[in-house]
C-alpha cells in the first residue's frame, strides 16, 4: 500500500511551541499546528511498500555527523504574493547541506528521480491564500532577527502524510541516526 512519504529534521516539542506562539491573526494566512513544524530534506509523494523498503536501505547508509543548527528569522516566499510564511535556519550551514546532498544521493541510488530545484532550507509556519506582501511586512519586520532556538540535529526521520480535518497528519515511519563516516587506518 502507498504511504505519501516525505523525510524531515524533527523540531524538539519546545521549538515548535515557540515556532507555533509565532501565530498572528492576517487574513487568508493559515497557520500551521506545532505537532506539523518540521525542516523538509525532500518530499517523495507517493511511494509503495517495495520502494520504500529500498529506500530505507539506502537511508540507513547515510554517514553525516550531527550538528547544531539555529532556527532564527522569518520570511516568505512568492514575491508580491506570498504562499508560504517560514522560519529560517541561517545561512549555508554546511552540515544541514551535506545531510541534504547525503539524503538526495540515498534516494537517487533507491530509484527516486533527481530533485532538481535549489534547497532553501526552512521550517514552513504558514500557508497563503490571497495575501498581499504588504499585508506581511509589519510581522515579517517584527521576527526578522528573532532568534527562535537551536536544534541539536542528531537524526533525521521519514515521514508519512495523510490528510485530516484540521491539516496534515504526519506519522514517523523511521527514523535514522546520524553518524560521521568511519575512517579506517592505513
Amino acid at each position: 500500500m502507498a504511504k505519501r512519504l516525505f523525510i524531515a529534521l524533527e523540531l524538539p516539542e519546545s521549538c515548535r511551541k515557540t515556532l507555533a506562539d509565532l501565530a498572528t491573526p492576517i487574513r487568508g494566512v493559515r497557520w500551521l499546528a506545532a505537532d506539523q513544524l518540521h525542516l523538509t530534506l525532500a518530499f517523495l509523494g507517493e511511494v509503495g511498500d517495495a520502494m520504500e523498503l529500498r529506500l530505507g536501505e539506502k537511508l540507513a547508509e547515510v554517514r553525516v555527523p550531527p550538528f547544531i543548527l539555529p532556527v532564527e528569522g522569518v520570511g516568505a516566499f512568492g514575491g508580491l504574493r506570498p504562499s508560504i510564511i517560514w522560519a529560517g535556519v541561517g545561512t549555508g550551514h554546511p552540515h544541514l547541506f551535506a545531510l541534504h546532498k547525503r539524503v538526495h544521493d540515498a534516494l537517487f541510488a533507491a530509484g527516486f528521480d533527481p530533485e532538481l530545484r535549489a534547497f532553501h532550507p526552512h521550517v514552513t509556519l504558514a500557508r497563503l491564500k490571497n495575501v498581499a506582501a504588504p499585508t506581511l511586512r509589519p510581522f515579517l519586520k517584527k521576527h526578522a532577527s528573532d532568534e527562535f532556538c537551536v536544534l541539536e540535529v542528531t537524526s533525521f526521520a521519514v515521514i508519512s502524510s495523510r490528510p485530516g480535518s484540521d491539516g496534515s497528519i504526519y506519522t514517523v515511519e523511521a527514523r535514522y541516526e546520524l553518524k560521521a563516516r568511519h575512517h579506517s587506518a592505513v
